[in-house]
């Protein structure tokens, strides 16, 4: 589970983020186990990162979805264990890699495609003689 892209990608981000770096103070350290989950065939991955710095001790929290054979990060924030204010690094990394997860929106008009051509007016089905089955 430590070595799940999901995890790489979101200690990267939070290393080096001026942000994560400001809530948790530097220097940033891992310790503990990661734990969550991840499933290979759903491709859906939620785990949970022990982090501390000078200032703080927290919980680095990552889902992400597998598309393809890649994985992309759908959520990632920084969770203080005195229960302070969550920090969501999100968007951070999606402007930094040039990724970034399209968001449902309920009120989004469905976006129309070109004219498909009409069906034909009239369309003939020739059978064989006889009833199927028999010889």
């Amino acid at each position: 589970m430590a070595n799940h892209p999901l995890v790489t990608m979101a200690k990267e981000e939070v290393v080096i983020n001026n942000r994560s770096q400001e809530f948790l103070g530097e220097p940033i350290t891992w310790k503990g186990t990661v734990t969550g989950r991840a499933n290979e065939v759903d491709g859906i991955a939620a785990m949970q990162i022990p982090v501390a710095g000078q200032k703080a001790a927290a919980t680095v929290i990552v889902e992400g979805k597998k598309f393809g054979d890649e994985w992309g990060v759908t959520l990632l924030e920084i969770r203080p264990k005195n229960g302070d204010q969550k920090l969501s690094l999100t968007a951070d990394l999606a402007a930094r890699s040039g990724v970034e997860t399209p968001k449902f929106d309920p009120n989004a008009t469905q976006s129309t495609s070109p004219q498909t051509a009409p069906p034909p007016a009239e369309i003939t089905i020739e059978l064989p003689p006889g009833l199927p089955g028999q010889e």
